[in-house]
């Protein structure tokens, strides 16, 4: 077996495209070096950085929570069973927090939209008695978090001399 892999072995075998492979390692998530012909070559460890990363991805750690923990390990390393074990706990408290909007937004899903965008009469849970339909058309909630970020203040600091 080859010890360095071309961008298309390490696609076929990872299931991943081409540009995707680019795109991570344009992110660092992963590394190449460059042959006499100035191809990629990659070191057979990304194959489990890559599967690594995809499988964080699926649960849904955004990117840049895969690059931190990713840089916690060697660049040319591939994340073992302990890796995983030790950042996927850091995860964990997000993961929770989301299923747990999710089952809410479930178990609702039939009463309420949940944004007030359509002022549905009888959303028990974001508009009671529809009284966001007196403030006017359009997601109201949406319009009164944006217009409230707008007039906060900006503190700006003293000047120094």
């Amino acid at each position: 077996m080859p010890s360095m892999l071309t961008v298309g072995d390490v696609a076929r075998r990872s299931g991943v495209t081409v540009s995707a492979l680019h795109f991570y390692e344009a992110k660092g998530l992963i590394r190449s070096e460059r042959s006499a012909g100035n191809q990629r070559r990659y070191p057979r460890a990304v194959l489990r950085r890559v599967s690594f990363i995809r499988v964080a991805q699926r649960v849904g750690i955004s990117l840049s929570d895969i690059a931190a923990a990713l840089a916690t390990l060697p660049v040319t390393a591939a994340p073992g069973r302990e890796d995983w074990a030790r950042l996927s706990t850091a995860w964990r408290a997000d993961l929770d927090e989301r299923i747990a909007q999710l089952k809410k937004l479930r178990d609702t899903l039939d009463d309420c939209i949940g944004c007030g965008c359509l002022s549905i009469d009888r959303c028990r849970l974001r508009n009671p008695y529809d009284r966001l339909a007196d403030e006017g058309a359009g997601p109201r909630r949406l319009l009164v978090e944006a217009a409230t970020a707008k007039a906060r203040p900006v503190r700006k600091k003293p000047a120094t001399r």
